[in-house]
């Protein structure tokens, strides 16, 4: 068969604590000679079973100790990571992956095409809990029908149907790149112990609610050249990386400046301003491909109406919300597709239009009678909190009965995930493609009910995109999603993520990461 070949806020007690509990760790954290970068984290991670009970925070740790066979570079394309190179057959169906020679797993054995296998069957078991398998079993785009090891180097996924994105789902972080691991991962009775992979860093220890420790992995292959994406050069130059969880972030930039912590890879968009002119750090502030904004449940007995969404829509500033909630240094955006893809025109840029009168006339039409709408929100990500708070107000000011309940994030991930709520104000890590994007949203809230946009047309236009390669026709797709996407109101989407890090000036070759999360290979401390 003939191949293409792809390459390429606390009260005092409560802070005075937190202090407190932060010196035990950061003792801790200083092991004799060592060098190592502490990395601050806002709460603790949810597991350490890549795809699994997982959040951004819980893959921003385990990217460092797994790879997948393919990763996304800094410009959103996906590259060989494990594998040296992939074949792609011509009508599609056929994935053929060669592993670079001479990787090698924490325990130090050579990866072969068996793990491979032995990692895809046990993602694909029920039990495993897979974040991503309802995207290859079948439920979603593609059905992975077989993969198989015809030499010890050579894995063949073989699909039921074309899929051009096929490489950028299994490469997805939040599906922790399908890492390939060894099957000492798992305990002798079947649940899994920690991951054996091979990334830079190896897992050393956790202290729950304390800090996560890694320690450096001397036996790493690197790729040449310098940092790209999740692929690249990725040395791992510091003996240990300590993940600190700090959940207060003034206590966490306090940290930084005493240099009791090294990085803190995601501060408040008000705190650039300021920092910028302090000499003890140094920033890195890039725009990346998440998305932030309110979700509005369909399937809601008050939410079903279009109108009522509409109205939402209308009495939403969307330019106010964005320029105050990150400091001007944002920019409004009501398009899933993300303002610095390629395929973002003047289309995407039509969204919502500010119109209290029109917002008014829409709740009259709507038959709404001032029933109260609750929207969720978390502290966790100060963006989007602030973010509910001003469309709160500007959605009572329309009329609309509408309060805040806070909760605790791991709390309002499990009402994402099981579709109940009615609004929430919530940010979606960063997908390099529209489809993804779209993808991200967009499902049978049947059997995914923490998808938002439930359209058998948009889905088969989303199925359409998958498939087909043409920019041009890819592009009438997107074109045709957001509009449609615009007149349903599933979610108004606010602006796409901003990740500012800041780092103390002994440390070198950080950066911030359209990627939006913090990699501290190729990162050394300075004596």
């Amino acid at each position: 068969m003939a191949r293409r070949n792809f390459v390429s806020g606390w009260s005092a007690p409560r802070l005075a604590a937190a202090t407190g509990m932060l010196a035990v760790a950061l003792m801790a954290a200083t092991p004799g000679h060592a060098t190592t970068a502490r990395v601050h984290l806002n709460a603790d991670i949810r597991s350490i079973n890549p795809g699994v009970n997982r959040d951004d925070n819980t893959d921003a740790v385990v990217l460092h100790m797994v790879e997948g066979l393919v990763a996304y570079g800094e410009d959103s394309q996906v590259r060989p990571l494990l594998a040296e190179k992939v074949a792609i057959s011509d009508d599609g169906l056929t994935y053929t992956f060669t592993l670079r020679k001479g990787v090698k797993f924490h325990n130090g054995a050579e990866l072969t095409s068996a793990d491979v296998v032995w990692s895809w069957n046990r993602y694909m078991d029920p039990k495993t809990d897979w974040r991503c398998l309802s995207e290859f079993d079948g439920r979603g785009r593609v059905k992975v029908e077989a993969v198989t090891a015809p030499d010890p180097s050579t894995v063949v996924f073989k699909l039921d149907k074309p899929s051009s994105l096929f490489l950028a789902s299994i490469a997805r972080t939040d599906c922790a790149m399908t890492a390939i691991l060894h099957k000492d991962s798992i305990k002798a009775d079947g649940s899994f112990d920690k991951p054996i992979g091979t990334g830079p860093f190896r897992f050393a220890e956790w202290r729950r609610s304390e800090y996560i420790r890694l320690s450096r992995y001397e036996g790493y292959s690197s790729l040449p050249g310098p940092v790209d994406g999740y692929t690249g050069g990725k040395r791992p130059l510091v003996d240990e990386v300590r993940f600190m969880i700090i959940p207060d972030s003034s206590t966490a930039r306090a940290a930084l400046l005493r240099g009791d912590i090294d990085i803190i890879p995601d501060i408040a968009n008000a705190d650039v301003r300021e920092l910028k002119t302090n000499s003890k750090v140094e920033l890195s502030v890039v725009s990346n491909m998440g998305l932030v904004g309110i979700l509005l449940q369909t399937r809601d007995p008050l939410l079903k109406n279009v109108k009522l969404r509409q109205a939402i829509a209308a009495a939403l500033d969307t330019e106010e919300i964005v320029a105050s909630v990150t400091d001007g240094l944002g920019k409004p955006n009501n398009s899933i597709v993300p303002a610095m893809s390629t395929y973002y025109t003047p289309v995407q840029a039509k969204g919502y239009r500010f119109d209290k009168a029109a917002a008014k006339k829409l709740l009259a039409e709507a038959g709404y009678k001032g029933e109260p709408l609750v929207m969720l929100a978390n502290k966790r990500y100060p963006q989007s909190f602030d973010s509910a708070v001003i469309a709160q107000q500007m959605l009572q000011n329309a009329g609309i009965n509408a309060t805040i309940e806070v909760l605790e994030w791991a709390t309002q991930l499990d009402r994402y995930s099981k579709g109940n709520y009615q609004l929430q104000a919530f940010p979606y890590s960063a997908r390099l493609d529209p489809a993804l994007s779209f993808e991200s949203v967009t499902g049978p809230k049947e059997t995914q009910p923490r998808k938002v946009w439930d359209n058998p047309e948009a889905q088969a236009l989303l199925d359409k995109s998958m498939v087909v390669s043409d920019k041009a026709e890819r592009q009438a797709i997107f074109d045709e999603l957001h509009k449609r996407f615009i007149d349903e109101v599933p979610m108004v989407m606010l602006y796409n993520g901003l990740d500012a890090g800041v780092y103390a000036k002994r440390v070198k070759g950080y950066k911030s990461s359209i990627l939006s999360k913090p990699r501290l290979w190729e990162v050394s401390i300075a004596e």
